[in-house]
């Protein structure tokens, strides 16, 4: 079990970052990162005002394509998963959000004719 806890603050500009706390040490944790089972380098941590460490993981050009791309972040020490992301594009994407917004158009259709309905009986 890792005694370490990993916060997500944000994605931006291609650049996936967190703060890791409940590190024991003063040396910075030994923390990995994979994109389909392959290690992704691009990992920084530096030492974070007040507590804990601030990870930083700029997400490789080869994982920015169609379909799901998941990240797994865990502790190379003891192997524990500390967290994930995915990112989603093109038509995986597209077919996703089109099914959101269909649900979302005849839900509100259903709510329009209820609304409608009761409308009348009250009049």
């Amino acid at each position: 079990m890792s005694e370490l806890t990993l916060t997500k603050f944000r994605l931006r500009n291609g650049v996936w970052e967190g703060r890791l706390t409940g590190a024991t040490t003063e040396h910075p944790p030994e923390i990995g990162v994979t994109h389909q089972d392959e290690p992704v380098e691009t990992v920084e941590l530096t030492e974070a005002d007040g507590e804990g460490w601030d990870l930083r993981i700029t997400i490789p050009r080869q994982a920015i394509a169609d379909g799901v791309q998941s990240f797994v972040i865990f502790d190379r020490t003891t192997g524990v998963k500390l967290g994930d992301f995915a990112l989603i594009a093109g038509e995986a994407a597209s077919d996703t959000l089109h099914a959101e917004v269909d649900l979302l158009r005849a839900e509100l259709d259903m709510l329009k004719r209820a609304f409608r309905r009761h409308c009348i009986e009250t009049m």
